[in-house]
């Protein structure tokens, strides 16, 4: 398997003080998602749950609804210049009954760390449609218990404490308890490494939970939570526009800039539990 971090010197200035170190850097490499051979996406992440992404980006883009879907997969021999496996290419077979997606003109997989899936022809390409009724999900969520997730969320990222470098994504229950925390170099990464985790055991839809990622709320990652049927996105950062406009549609609510003792409620605000005034 890939590194998660890797070691580098670098020049550390601090003030007047000068020296010279080395530092752990998170890890960066492309991952091939192939289907029956066929290359279908290439996406930058950090190594690491490598199964667990493959089966959350196939659920999040349709191609799989649940792990009987998936017959079997394995990494494929990528060898480095000195011939050992980088683990960087993924096999998966479909099971019998299971379309292949169309890979043309209307959808292009190609995904980076930084951006998620690029070059989607038209806007209603990636607005995915959802097999769950998120919008009838009857969660209710204390404003107490959606206030401390940052923080356990943080306490949680065990590479990002040693580079500062990677994003996460913590699947949460409704009384706060941590069901599954992945960390990436690509937020959507990290999203679908949680939900894919999801996927393998068998427990989409995801009904009940809270999403929390570290970054900020992108339609991509919406769209993401409302195919894994999960009914509440929160993010430390802000939210798009399109963001907004999805989980308002779909019925997710979608909670932004959640820091220290306060956060923004854009839609479906019904789900939140206030304290009397």
């Amino acid at each position: 398997m890939g590194r998660v971090t890797s070691r580098t010197p670098v020049l550390r200035i601090r003030g007047q003080q000068r020296t010279t170190r080395p530092d752990a850097v998170a890890a960066e490499e492309p991952l091939e998602i192939r289907l029956n051979g066929t290359s279908l996406a290439v996406t930058m992440r950090t190594p690491g749950d490598d199964f667990d992404l493959v089966h959350g980006f196939l659920a999040t883009e349709g191609v799989i609804g649940g792990p009987g879907d998936v017959a079997g997969l394995r990494y494929c021999d990528s060898v480095d210049v000195e011939g050992r496996n980088t683990y960087n290419v993924v096999d998966v077979d479909l099971a019998a009954g299971v379309p292949v997606p169309d890979t043309g003109l209307e959808r292009n997989f190609y995904t980076s760390s930084s951006c998620g899936v690029c070059g989607k022809a038209s806007i209603d390409a990636i607005r995915t449609k959802t097999a769950f009724d998120v919008a009838a999900d009857t969660v209710r969520l204390p404003l107490e218990v959606l206030l401390v997730l940052p923080e356990r969320l943080r306490a949680e990222q065990q590479v990002f404490a040693k580079t500062g470098g990677l994003h996460a994504a913590g699947l949460f229950a409704s009384d706060g308890r941590l069901v599954a925390l992945r960390e990436d170099v690509g937020r959507h990464n990290a999203v679908d490494k949680v939900i894919g985790d999801g996927v393998r055991q068998g427990r989409l839809p995801l009904a009940g939970h809270v999403l929390m990622v570290s970054g900020r709320a992108s339609f991509e990652l919406t769209q993401k939570a409302a195919m894994a049927g999960i009914p509440v996105l929160a993010a430390v950062s802000a939210p798009s526009s399109l963001a907004v406009e999805l989980a308002r549609e779909v019925g997710i609510t979608l909670i932004g800039f959640l820091r220290g003792d306060g956060c923004n409620v854009y839609t479906h605000q019904d789900r939140l539990v206030l304290p009397e005034q």
